[in-house]
């Protein structure tokens, strides 16, 4: 242990010299007296080059090494979250990125295939101090022994999953398993499905796989970045600590209700709302609005201009209409045609009233008369308030709050009275697709803006011409005053002799500073370079279609388990989801190791699936814990449920309560600090959650309240978070599969 100690102290002291040295740097490029601009710009390349490694160190400051692989050649590789290198000409490897091939056969080799390896080695630490060592024996032929040799070599993986929660997800650098592996490296093109049950890893793999593409191909991952999409804000916050503790911050962690620019979901919709809107055809039925909203006159629309009366009627608007629409442009850039052809219409009016000869019939105005009369039209208020009235400027936001508000007519009676609101009610996770379709759908009319920014340029270049010209004038008067000056008439180099106005203007326009995520977040047509969906099953086709937009190579991750559907809109079937986009063209592969939850909890979900699905096969446990979970009823259940949380509530770790939402404010007056409502604080001990929120987290001790009201999927969910203590409270009937016991 005296040698892996030394190891640890002496990779510590380079990277506190390596966060000094990066500090110092700074500060000396702020000091050398250049300009602003040359000093920021220094700032930024140091910043630039070493942020990402030092934010790394910061938030794995206490296990950056995790192992060690001693190779039959004599050669040994300390393997780490990030990679470090000496600082001299042979740049010689000190720490192994656990990214790295050559770091491949810690997590891969085994005594039927050594893969090379004498011996691989987990080094546990506290802080910066090793407090255990597990060998395991590769070369069984290899006589040294050390005293620290692991039999199973589960010692590390066993105690990561009796550990007590946290509240925040952790790594599994440490402890990947060999099917975890061969998902976390698999090839990033195209779509790969990975399908698991409960604790079978799903979610940390593919937080791994993120860590890993974005090592494998960071030049191409980091422009574009990685978007990975989550149930619900409290699973986001939950995982949230996962990537920088792996040295990567270059990812957008967002929900489905925050994909939207300027939209945050907090509302919720009834189950039968987020049905119909989820569904496919909403698109159509998106689309036939737009439709409507390029209206015909009701008959006519009268125009005064010039002391005259033009009269448009719904055969000259159709007709204006009809060319629009095949331009197959989107409603607000197909607006500029329409426009020119009503422009047209009303000038062929005016020139046929103003210039045709009374008595043949010929037309005497020339092409500038015509423009002239197109040009007054164009300034005339009436003819924009008929143009606004019968193809109007749309926003995402305005099309869908008055379609919801009144649905009439596009839907069923029954769906449309499911998703009927008031226009000024709050977004919900189902709108977000909605708006994103709206959006592809109407487009943007930038007209305006391009304008606005050639005026900018414009004066851009005028100012930098200006101050070309001031520095010129200036320097060929320094020359004319000297009285040494060159008498042989040296020429002077001056700034027009080496840049002019427009490159100069361009040298000082802002750059934009934010990382590739934040640029991402607020631009809803940002290409993303690869897409992780967590819980992928519960997405509903809308929502589908928003990603797909959002990814348009199909360089995707899908996770999830369609045993878990909840959602009625959800998919729930792999061929389902992807067969539209990609057909046949994707990958699957499915995890079968419970890791997670002991047998004895797997047992007695499993039981409440197969009540339902009598074939139903959950994922292996790889432990068991002798701790038996219980169900009892009681006829007091705020009571029983603040005496089962003193029974389950483990010495430390997190404890959570998930029960129907509308119990919850009951429930939490009885339980000292917590509370209902709101996005859920999992660092506190004990969390109050519905079995929706529940998804993809895991917990120390678990109590499910009122399993009947829940739905097979839900309740199978909840049942499937604890790592050590499952209990269950009733007050009614119970649930095919559930049987009474007691603790």
């Amino acid at each position: 242990m005296r040698v892996e100690q030394e190891f640890i102290d002496g990779l510590y002291a380079r990277v506190d010299a390596l966060r000094g040295d990066t500090e110092t740097s700074v500060q000396d490029a702020l000091a050398q007296g250049n300009t602003p601009m040359q000093a920021r710009l220094e700032r930024d390349i140091l910043v630039a080059e070493r942020s990402g490694l030092l934010a790394a160190l910061n938030a794995v400051d206490g296990s950056l090494c995790f192992g060690r692989i001693d190779l039959s050649s004599g050669l040994t590789h300390h393997i780490g979250r990030i990679g470090l290198r000496t600082e001299d000409a042979e740049r010689t490897p000190i720490l192994i990125d656990w990214r790295a091939d050559v770091a491949r056969p810690f997590y891969l080799a085994t005594g039927h295939t050594p893969m090379g390896l004498r011996r691989r080695r987990h080094i546990s630490t506290s802080g910066r101090t090793v407090t255990a060592l597990h060998d395991e024996i590769l070369d069984l032929g290899d006589q040294e022994r050390t005293g620290h040799e692991d039999p199973s070599g589960d010692a590390v993986l066993l105690a990561a999953l009796n550990s007590a929660r946290t509240g925040r997800m952790g790594d599994i650098v440490q402890t990947i398993q060999a099917e975890q592996d061969e998902i976390i490296r698999a090839p990033h093109r195209g779509v790969l499905v990975v399908e698991g049950g409960p604790g079978t890893g799903k979610t940390a793999v593919a937080l791994h796989r993120a860590a890993y593409l974005l090592y494998e191909h960071r030049e191409l991952l980091a422009k574009r970045a990685v978007l990975i999409v989550g149930p619900n804000p409290a699973f986001l916050g939950y995982i949230g600590e996962v990537l920088p503790s792996l040295g990567e911050t270059g990812v957008l962690l967002a929900t489905v209700g925050e994909l939207f620019p300027g939209v945050k979901a907090t509302a919720t919709d009834t189950r039968e709302a987020a049905a119909v809107k989820g569904r496919a055809d909403m698109a159509d039925v998106l689309a036939a609005v737009v439709r409507d909203w390029q209206s015909l006159p009701d008959p006519v629309i009268a125009i005064e201009h010039d002391r005259e009366i033009l009269m448009l009627d719904d055969g000259l608007v159709k007709v204006a209409r009809e060319r629009a629409r095949a331009a197959r442009l989107p409603h607000n850039v197909a607006r500029e045609h329409f426009e020119g052809h009503i422009l047209n219409t009303l000038t062929d009016m005016v020139a046929e009233r103003i210039g045709t000869d009374p008595y043949d019939g010929t037309n005497l105005l020339d092409p500038s008369d015509i423009t002239q009369i197109r040009d007054e039209l164009a300034e005339n208020p009436e003819v924009w308030a008929a143009i606004d009235q019968l193809w109007p400027v749309l926003t995402p936001e305005r099309l869908v709050a008055d379609f919801l508000a009144d649905p009439v007519g596009y839907l069923p009676d029954e769906d449309a009275a499911a998703i009927r609101r008031p226009a000024t009610r709050k977004w919900t996770v189902a709108d977000v697709p909605l708006l994103d379709e709206a959006a592809e759908l109407l487009g943007v009319d930038d007209r305006v803006a391009r304008l606005r920014a050639e005026r900018e340029r414009e004066t851009q270049i005028a100012y930098a011409q200006g101050v070309l010209d001031v520095s010129y004038a200036s320097r060929t008067y320094e020359f004319e005053d000297k009285e040494d000056s060159d008498p042989e008439g040296s020429e002077v180099l001056s700034a027009h002799d080496i840049i002019d106005a427009e490159r100069f203007a361009e040298r000082h326009e802002e750059d934009d500073h934010r990382s590739a995520a934040e640029r991402a977040a607020a631009d809803r047509t940002w290409a993303f370079g690869h897409i992780i969906v967590d819980e992928a099953q519960e997405l509903s086709p809308m929502a589908w279609r928003l990603l797909m937009r959002r990814c348009p190579t199909r360089s995707m991750t899908l996770v999830g388990d369609p045993a878990q559907t909840a959602e009625a809109a959800g998919v729930g079937s792999w061929a389902g989801i992807l067969e539209p986009y990609v057909e046949d063209r994707w990958e699957h592969t499915r995890l079968g190791v419970n890791y997670r939850t002991p047998a004895e909890i797997m047992e007695l979900a499993a039981a409440v699936v197969r009540a339902e699905r009598p074939g139903f096969e959950p994922p292996s446990s790889v432990r068991a814990t002798g701790v038996r979970p219980w169900v009892r009823a009681t006829d007091d259940l705020p009571g029983a449920v603040a005496k089962a949380v003193s029974e389950l509530m483990p010495g430390e770790g997190r404890l959570a309560v998930i029960a129907p939402r509308e119990l919850h404010r009951r429930l939490a007056a009885r339980l000292d600090g917590v509370t209902a409502g709101g996005v859920p604080d999992l660092t506190r001990s004990v969390v109050l959650l519905d079995p929706r929120q529940a998804k993809g987290l895991e917990f120390d001790s678990v109590l499910v309240v009122e399993p009947g009201r829940y739905g097979t999927a839900d309740l199978y969910v909840a049942l499937t978070r604890a790592t050590q203590r499952l209990g269950v409270l009733h007050t009614g009937r119970l649930p095919a599969g559930l049987v009474p016991t007691s603790p």
